[in-house]
C-alpha cells in the first residue's frame, strides 16, 4: 500500500527500471474535485457512461479542442483515471495539482521511457489511462493521431474507448481560450474495441494499420456525437478528414442510444 492509501503498481521493462504507478486514491480525488467544478459552473451533459467498462485496464481515447479537455474528461468519466500531460505543465501551482491529481508526466520531444513506463504500470494494476491522440490541441476532428496509443494498447492488451469532448474550445477563441462559466459541455463514450496485430504482418506496417483504425474510429466517433448532442467543433471548417461528413459518420459508431436524453442545441 502507498503512505495515501491505494495499492501501487510497477512495470518493468527487460533490463531496465521498474516504473511505479501514482496511487490510484489521488485520481479518485482528482476525479471528484472537477467533477464538483464542472457540475457548479458549466451545463455539463454525459453520454453513454454505462458503455465504459467498470473493471479492468482501459485506454480512453479522447480528441483535444480545448484549454480544459482534460479535467472535464477526468471529472465526468465514470472510472478516475490517470492521464498523460505534457510536462510543460507540470511547474508551480499547475504541477503541484496535477502530481496530487495522480497525472503523468509526459515529454513530447522523445520516446520518454519513463513515462511509458509509468502509464503500463497503471494498466498493469487494472485502472484506467487517459490520452490525447492527436497529442496537442486543434480543431479536435482527429483528423491525425500519434502512434503512442497504439503502443500502449498493444503492449497491455488494454481495451481503448472513444471518448467526445465537445463544446470545451468557445466559437470565437482558439484551442488555447478559456471557456466561459455555463457553457455547454458533453463527453460521449464510445464501445470499447481492442487493437490486435494482424497475423504476419511486420510491426512498422502494423502500428502504421492499427494507428490508421484508432484514428478512424475516434474520428467517427467525435462527429456522430456532435451531431447528436449539436455540439459543433468550433475548429473545424469544411469537410470532416478524407470528406466524411457527420452524417455519414454516425453509422460508423456502435452504442449511440442512451436511457437518458440528449438535450437540444440551444
Amino acid at each position: 500500500m502507498t503512505r495515501d492509501g491505494a495499492s501501487a503498481s510497477a512495470a518493468a521493462t527487460p533490463g531496465g527500471p521498474r516504473y511505479v504507478a501514482p496511487a490510484g486514491r489521488r485520481a479518485s480525488v482528482g476525479r471528484l474535485v472537477w467533477r464538483v467544478v464542472f457540475r457548479t459552473f458549466y451545463r455539463t451533459k454525459i453520454v453513454d457512461a454505462d458503455l465504459v467498462p467498470s473493471t479492468g485496464a482501459l485506454i480512453m481515447a479522447s480528441n483535444h479542442s480545448g484549454l480544459i479537455d482534460g479535467p472535464v474528461v477526468m471529472g465526468l468519466a465514470p472510472r478516475p483515471a490517470h492521464f498523460m500531460v505534457k510536462r510543460e505543465m507540470f511547474h508551480g501551482i499547475s504541477g503541484a495539482i496535477l502530481r496530487a491529481m495522480g497525472q503523468i508526466s509526459v515529454d513530447r520531444s522523445v520516446a520518454d521511457r519513463t513515462a511509458i513506463g509509468t502509464t503500463l504500470a497503471v494498466l498493469s494494476r487494472g485502472d484506467v489511462v487517459g490520452v490525447f491522440p492527436e497529442g496537442s490541441r486543434g480543431a479536435g476532428d482527429v483528423s491525425s493521431v500519434h502512434a503512442g496509443v497504439t503502443f500502449l494498447a498493444l503492449a497491455s492488451g488494454a481495451p481503448v474507448v472513444p471518448v467526445a469532448c465537445l463544446g470545451t474550445r468557445p466559437e470565437a477563441g482558439g484551442p488555447g481560450t478559456l471557456l466561459r462559466p455555463f457553457s455547454r459541455i458533453a463527453v460521449v463514450f464510445g464501445e470499447p474495441f481492442t487493437l490486435t496485430a494482424p497475423p504476419g504482418t511486420p510491426r512498422r506496417e502494423a502500428n502504421r494499420l492499427l494507428t490508421e483504425e484508432l484514428r478512424q474510429r475516434l474520428a467517427a466517433h467525435v462527429h456522430a456525437s456532435s451531431e447528436r448532442t449539436g455540439i459543433p467543433l468550433y475548429g473545424m471548417h469544411g469537410p470532416t478528414p478524407h470528406g466524411v461528413s457527420a452524417a455519414e459518420a454516425a453509422p460508423l459508431v456502435a452504442g449511440t442510444t442512451t436511457d437518458e436524453p440528449v438535450e437540444d442545441a440551444p
